[in-house]
């Protein structure tokens, strides 16, 4: 009764955390429910009715998890094909690292940084302290944006290509920022960047999911309609496979290129056994993908997340993600509503 509790909670569309929260420990829902198969199996009566009753909703609940996670998996197609075009004047790399603000471990995230050699370097929870870490990279990436704050939402974002246009907003709380760019490519094409935190549903922050569904939502409707290239990344407090996340997918037209490839679960570094994907990139159909890795600890309870893209819109022109119909954007809608926020508030670099 209690997986199949845990299985139902999220068709209702409240957004209170502890519903919401049933979003997240899909792939531990989906073990307790084989293991709970295995053992009705083992331990009761065959011969009785009853026995059937209770293993048939089992392996629903079980067949129900499955539903949400094979796609990140390799059993599923993949939603980006990838790179054919080795060019490096094409390519795209982004380190996305929520450092935690009390981590004292730079040098570890700055090792990766020389290692990895991104293009972008997005990190999430980023003080003061950080920041004077972090800016040793200025001569190597001499474009930054620069957000440093002690509530756990600090942001900084430090680029060795050009950053044009940049704006950091708080779209929906007034304590929780976002930032947005044009970024120059080496061909000479811009970039639309917008880099998200938005604070997540618990019960010792926001007791709802409502304001981070409202920044997602107005993020996605203020990108759906642009013709130019788009990436949205950073920590968004939600996994990979919620209906929250979907519903920024289909709005936006943005792909995930983890479909297919894998869940790479970047949340919690230290619990391997309480893990699901909370750092993401999405990005619009010009882009293919070359690689996307996570990376090593670096002593925060988020893994950083490496993604390298190729610029090749010819190749993924036919690439394809989910579509909204009406009931998406009518839900949208009430979302950005309850916020009083709209895709309006959201800047557009380069407009």
């Amino acid at each position: 009764m209690l997986l199949i509790t845990a299985s139902l909670l999220p068709l209702w569309h409240h957004p209170h955390w502890l519903i919401r929260g049933m979003d997240f420990p899909r792939i531990q829902l989906a073990t307790v429910a084989a293991l709970l198969i295995l053992s009705q199996v083992i331990w009761l009566d065959l011969g009785q009715g009853i026995t059937w009753v209770v293993i048939t909703f089992t392996v629903a609940s079980l067949v129900w998890q499955l539903w949400w996670i094979l796609p990140y998996t390799r059993v599923w197609r993949s939603e980006v094909k990838s790179a054919s075009n080795s060019d490096p004047d094409r390519a795209l790399s982004i380190l996305t690292a929520n450092v935690l603000t009390p981590n004292r471990q730079a040098d570890s995230l700055l090792k990766l940084v020389r290692q990895y050699e991104p293009d972008v370097l997005v990190t999430l929870e980023s003080d003061e302290w950080w920041q004077r870490h972090l800016d040793t990279l200025d001569a190597d990436m001499p474009y930054s944006m620069k957000c440093p704050l002690d509530n756990l939402y600090g942001m900084h974002v430090y680029s060795r290509l050009p950053l044009q246009d940049t704006k950091i907003s708080f779209l929906v709380e007034e304590d929780v920022p976002s930032m947005h760019a044009q970024l120059r490519l080496r061909t000479g094409e811009w970039v639309h960047m917008h880099f998200l935190h938005p604070a997540p549903p618990s019960p010792t922050e926001n007791p709802e999911s409502a304001e981070r569904d409202a920044e997602l939502v107005i993020v996605a409707r203020s990108v759906v309609e642009r013709d130019q290239p788009v990436i949205v990344t950073g920590d968004l407090n939600d996994v990979a496979w919620s209906p929250t996340t979907r519903l920024f997918r289909k709005l936006s037209g943005l792909l995930d290129p983890r479909v297919g490839r894998g869940m790479f679960n970047t949340f919690h570094a230290k619990y391997p056994f309480l893990r699901w994907p909370l750092d993401h990139l999405f990005h619009s159909q010009h882009f293919t993908v070359n690689l996307i890795q996570r990376l090593p600890s670096f002593g925060s309870d988020h893994f950083a997340l490496f993604t390298e893209l190729s610029y090749t819109p010819r190749r993924g022109a036919n690439q394809e993600g989910l579509d909204a119909d009406e009931n998406d954007r009518s839900r949208a809608r009430a979302i950005a509503d309850n916020q009083d926020v709209s895709a309006g508030d959201v800047p557009r670099p380069g407009e």
